[in-house]
């Protein structure tokens, strides 16, 4: 009987821990965007808050952001075109960390908005090294996915599975006849 650790011995390891990332940051991103649908003039607050983009894109970029983590959070977590939804991920929070730090270096007290309410927060400074912390984990999280092939119970591997190459024909004839070794 195999050792029940075997196979991770042989490989599976990166599978499971590409499952494990795709549940964390699909999981965080799902929670983020559903807290913030319901409120969509707070997301729109949190991102004119940061004052990074012309007051023409905060609109926009707040009624979008909310449906648009919650998607790739889903993608994520079903494991469905992983390697886009990791990159969309990953540029998300790559902009999440260079807002949350330019606030930090600007002196702005703004809460980051990252799970609803925005704007201003008297001791938001002591939490921008943890919510940049968490960002840049997240960051590792999608890079390493967008970089694994696979990963454990994901659609992608039922819905995009490499076709079988066909058997040769004269091999097909030799099995017939047992002449194969």
């Amino acid at each position: 009987m195999a050792h029940p650790l075997s196979a991770l011995r042989r490989g599976s390891a990166p599978g499971w821990l590409g499952l494990g990332a795709r549940l964390v940051v699909g999981g965080v991103m799902i929670a983020a965007g559903l807290i913030k649908l319901p409120d969509p003039a707070a997301s729109i607050e949190a991102v004119r808050a940061f004052e990074l983009v012309p007051a023409s894109l905060v609109e926009p970029i707040g009624y979008l952001l909310p449906p648009l983590e919650v998607v790739v959070g889903l993608a994520l977590v079903v494991g469905l075109m992983t390697r886009g939804a990791a990159v969309i991920s990953a540029v998300l929070l790559v902009a999440f960390t260079i807002g949350i730090a330019s606030a930090w270096a600007r002196g702005l007290e703004i809460d980051c908005g990252c799970f609803g309410d925005g704007g201003a927060d008297p001791d938001a400074a002591s939490q921008y090294p943890w919510e940049i912390a968490r960002d840049v984990g997240l960051l590792a999280l999608s890079v390493f996915l967008v970089r694994l092939r696979s990963s454990r119970l994901a659609l992608d591997s039922l819905l995009f599975r490499p076709p079988v190459a066909p058997v040769p024909t004269a091999a097909l004839d030799d099995l017939n006849e047992g002449s194969l070794p």
